[in-house]
């Protein structure tokens, strides 16, 4: 065989697996598995598997038959995926985020740096993620038996999708107590005079020559939709050291959601395919119906200018550039885990190279078309209000509670509209629910099957429960500002880098991008475009390096409503609640290596030996798995490795 292989080839799998290892078996001749010849300059793959891994890592049920478990199931129906990935992937930030962050980075401009990280980053992680959870048929912990020593990043994921269950399906409960709100005419947030409104509130259909007549000024009065929103939902206090007394509606709201939740996944998602189809469908159908009506409003082609008339200039700010980056990663769920889950549930063969791209593309638009929606509306409201656009735009929370209801009451059959947009942010974050609970439940079985596998229903009850309970803190008077906390810190920002670099160096790095290529080709016929080589190794982790020095070199102080600045200590618990995920990630490196027998060397090396059995193609049949042991060159770090040790 080849020594002299170029530098590429050494980077895509410098951690191949020497041949003769008494380790392992090995399987047939490279001519006898149809592969390349000595000759060729690739590098030679044989089926070797590790039989008995001498430190197994937290969780590896070694000791357990397959066969005595509970049949782990597929999706039922092939476009059962699509419709699962879409109902993860499109959820409220395609609503509420996206369309804000375009209008205020450099409008259509915007689009430049959000497609190039969707080409360089989103679409060539997304791929890379599903693919190995199809072809280890197992979760986000489970996937890093490729390179154990790194299975604090499958932790880590967990980690941050569980923090991220507890503070998102708040949201939900939110929208259900507007929703419930809606029926009554008119709209409870329309005008004053409610309990809970003061002495400054302003009604929407009032002028502002009530305000002469009351003594007050326009800086002083404070509309009826924010006073709704603050005094009677959230009846918040000053801040995070005054959390308050709890909110019983929206803790029944939340018990509610959390119910919708397990009435859908207690039997496992993938055995739930024809609710994910009606979720994932109709919100298009509401937006469609909403995006009919918003471009009809007069005023509307002004907020359409504002979201899509590019100011180059912008692209000179790298935090356009970041924001852009950021974005896709969050709106493609990279590096939590859902993405592993929800392909570890396809067949071995099923194509799911061609689903990403369906997906991608459909996550994308969606985003592009919920900025038409929202500014269409937008436009008219600030048509209504004489007003520029740019101080009606909201993005977050402030769009769905504040921004919004303010426009439908100045529609015609308002509580229509109303109901129409809460129901439909509803189905938008249950379905995302749907999917995080998953992929939570999905990794900790499928991590300790012979324990937890038997009792799977039981175990997403227990889960739903505690994450209830641990939400109930978030639905206080105070709630909102632990909210904001969460979503800073828990799920996002430096932590989520961290743990998306490390996926990529796991992976493409150690484990190989070449293997991942013969995983793909082994389960689908074909290998992708050789561009996912270029984005795997290079494009995505060099992006991912510049979006976390720029986080770390410029860090953000915590705020809300752009008027409360969290205390210091408000912002150690949030960066309590980032490292929770980051260390495991150095934690189980450590627990790994002492536990492991031999030399330091032999102990890395260990570390980034697969040890895993390969899915089986087809009920009986071995899969050719060129992936798991590919020869590397002489300069490798597993060959240097061999040689010390």
């Amino acid at each position: 065989m080849k020594t002299d292989k170029k530098f590429l080839d050494a980077l895509s799998s410098p951690f191949g697996v020497r041949r003769g290892n008494a380790d392992y078996e090995v399987a047939p001749t490279e001519k006898e598995a149809g592969m390349p010849g000595p000759d060729e300059d690739v590098f030679l793959a044989v089926d070797a598997i590790p039989m008995k891994p001498e430190s197994p890592g937290v969780g590896d049920d070694l000791g357990s038959s397959e066969e005595d478990l509970p049949v782990r199931g597929n999706w039922g129906g092939k476009l059962d995926f699509i419709f699962g990935c879409v109902s993860y992937a499109v959820g409220l930030g395609n609503v509420w985020r996206f369309p804000y962050l375009a209008y205020e980075n450099g409008g259509g401009a915007f689009l430049v740096p959000f497609f190039i990280s969707i080409i360089l980053c989103g679409v060539p992680l997304f791929v890379m993620e599903v693919s190995i959870g199809q072809y280890l048929n197992t979760g986000g912990i489970g996937i890093w038996n490729l390179v154990p020593m790194f299975k604090g990043v499958g932790f880590a994921s967990m980690t941050m999708i569980g923090l991220s269950n507890i503070y998102y399906i708040v949201l939900i409960a939110y929208t259900l107590y507007y929703l419930v709100a809606s029926f009554h005419s008119p709209l409870p947030w329309e005008q004053c005079g409610n309990e809970w409104n003061t002495d400054r509130c302003l009604g929407i259909q009032e002028n502002h020559s009530s305000l002469v007549a009351r003594n007050l000024t326009a800086a002083q009065a404070v509309s009826s939709v924010k006073e709704y929103w603050e005094r009677n939902v959230l009846d918040i206090t000053n801040g995070l050291e005054e959390v308050g007394s709890l909110r019983p509606e929206l803790a029944l709201y939340l018990l509610l959601a959390w119910f919708l939740v397990y009435t859908v996944i207690w039997r496992g998602l993938h055995q739930s395919g024809k609710i994910i189809w009606c979720t994932a469908l109709f919100p298009y159908l509401i937006l469609f119906i909403l995006f009919i009506r918003g471009v009809t409003l007069e005023g509307a082609s002004d907020g359409l200018l504002y979201y899509l008339r590019p100011d180059w200039t912008k692209l000179r700010d790298p935090r356009v550039w970041i924001a852009a980056g950021t974005q896709v990663l969050f709106s493609y769920g990279i590096g939590i885990g859902a993405n592993v889950a929800l392909g570890s549930y396809n067949k071995y063969n099923h194509n799911f190279y061609r689903d990403s791209m369906i997906v991608c593309t459909i996550c994308s638009g969606t985003s592009l078309f919920a900025g038409l929606v929202i500014f269409s509306v937008l436009g008219h409201m600030a048509h209504i209000q004489e007003k520029d656009v740019s101080e009606v735009a909201r993005s977050g929370p402030g769009l769905a509670f504040l921004a919004y209801p303010e426009m439908v009451v100045q529609l015609p059959f308002a509580p229509v509209w109303a109901v129409l947009f809460f129901l439909m942010l509803i189905v938008l974050g249950i379905d995302s629910q749907f999917c995080t609970v998953e992929a939570l439940v999905t990794g900790l079985v499928d991590e300790f099957a012979s324990t937890l596998r038997p009792y799977r229903r039981l175990f997403t009850l227990g889960v739903v429960i505690v994450q209830f309970l641990l939400g109930l803190p978030l639905v206080t008077q105070g709630g909102m500002y632990i909210f904001q906390l969460m979503d800073f810190f828990s799920a996002s920002g430096v932590s989520l880098l961290t743990v998306v670099f490390f996926e990529i160096v796991g992976f493409a790095w150690i484990y190989g991008a070449r293997r991942i290529y013969a995983n793909i080709k082994d389960m689908i016929g074909f290998t992708p475009n050789k561009y996912f080589f270029f984005c795997w190794l290079f494009a995505a982790p060099c992006m991912i390096v510049g979006m976390l020095v720029f986080y770390i070199a410029q860090p953000e102080p915590v705020t809300y409503s752009d008027h409360y600045v969290y205390p210091w200590w408000g912002e150690m618990v949030g960066w309590g609640m980032a490292l929770a995920s980051i260390t495991w990630i150095p934690t189980y490196a450590i627990y790994f290596l002492w536990n492991s027998s031999g030399s330091l060397l032999e102990r890395i090396k260990k570390g980034v030996t697969p040890q895993v059995v390969p899915r089986k193609a087809q009920e009986g049949t071995p899969t050719s798995d060129e992936s798991l042991t590919l020869d590397p060159p002489a300069n490798s770090v597993r060959v240097l490795l061999q040689e010390k040790s």
